[in-house]
């Protein structure tokens, strides 16, 4: 186990997203279930607890760049602050919407296309945003999320207000159609991780990158694929499963992501102003995970090391013994006793 290099490329913005998500998903199913009957004010708080850090975050942020002027200077802090800006930007108008729709879950007073409103505005700006992030080099996931799904939100906002009467299957057609670029993504990932490990002439660190891949895009979209098909067929009528149930593999995903977030690199270094990698700074502020982080262990390379020892031992001794032996021998003159002197 080496801790260095799990948490080398962790990212914490997505861990953080990713908690908060699966918790919400397992508390709100069992409130459509009735097994729960809490607020949904309350069902809501993992995601207040994801805004709230997103939008301290960023004051934190904001308040470090405008006291510290020289560190605009370091390398490309300038394109990171703004990309922290444009992300908490999003997130108030996320919250926006999960203030409304925790409203209207709980009061029923307002029409779905009025709570939907700041998530399409939101989509609007989103696909500005990757365009950015494309030209920058930055990651863009939740853009890219709310860009490809502005029409779907149109579509839930009328089926839930009634003014269309479709069926839920024609409702997602549009997530249908990310879905399935989505698994030729992963059948292409398959492919390629079986060509990679049948290749004779690609180093095993390769191999096993791409065999994770593979694994991890499957354990992610495949689960979500079925998930939303047993969750339109739920509210079609088709099947009379408990959301708790129909969530199962919402979890799975949500859990891949959660440990995918552990290589996913990226980040952003201004949040909360620290101004450098989550595990360094966490490091510098806790100096006694230093000494544990430092510390790997790896049964192979031991038995390695240990069979190295006793062969350079054993040449050793073998040298020893070899000069024992080559030891020149003691050349007696040879005394013939009729020889005069």
């Amino acid at each position: 186990m080496n801790l260095k290099n799990l948490f080398q490329d962790f990212n914490p913005s997505k861990f953080v997203v990713f908690s908060c998500l699966l918790i919400f998903s397992f508390l709100f199913s069992l409130r459509l279930d009735n097994t729960i009957t809490w607020s949904y004010w309350f069902i809501f708080v993992p995601i207040w607890l994801w805004k709230i850090l997103v939008i301290s975050g960023a004051i934190v942020g904001s308040y470090v760049w405008c006291r510290n002027p020289l560190y605009r200077l370091e390398g490309d802090s300038f394109v990171q602050f703004k990309a922290m800006v444009m992300t908490t930007s999003l997130h108030l108008l996320l919250l926006v919407f999960d203030i409304l729709a925790c409203d209207n879950l709980e009061t029923n007073n307002h029409s779905w296309m009025f709570v939907f409103i700041p998530l399409m505005f939101m989509s609007v700006m989103s696909i500005g945003f990757c365009v950015w992030a494309v030209k920058n080099e930055r990651s863009f996931e939740l853009e890219l999320f709310c860009a490809v799904n502005i029409l779907q939100f149109i579509f839930l906002s009328l089926r839930l207000d009634k003014v269309i009467q479709w069926s839920w299957v024609i409702v997602f057609i549009p997530i249908w159609i990310v879905m399935c670029i989505s698994m030729i993504g992963v059948v292409y990932a398959i492919i390629l991780a079986i060509i990679m490990i049948r290749s004779p002439d690609i180093i095993p660190e390769q191999r096993r990158g791409n065999l994770s891949t593979a694994i991890g895009y499957s354990l992610l979209v495949i689960p979500l694929l079925i998930f939303e098909v047993l969750l339109a067929n739920r509210l079609d009528g088709d099947n009379q499963l408990k959301y708790t149930a129909i969530t199962v593999p919402l979890f799975i995903s949500l859990l891949t992501l959660i440990g995918l977030a552990f290589g996913a690199k990226g980040g952003n270094h201004w949040w909360f102003g620290i101004r450098k990698d989550f595990c360094q700074f966490l490091l510098g502020v806790f100096p006694l995970l230093q000494e544990y982080g430092n510390i790997s262990y790896s049964l192979q390379s031991n038995e390695r090391d240990s069979d190295s020892q006793l062969s350079q031992s054993k040449k050793t001794l073998e040298d020893k013994l070899s000069i024992v032996v080559e030891q020149p021998k003691i050349i007696v003159p040879v005394i013939s006793i009729e020889t005069p002197d």
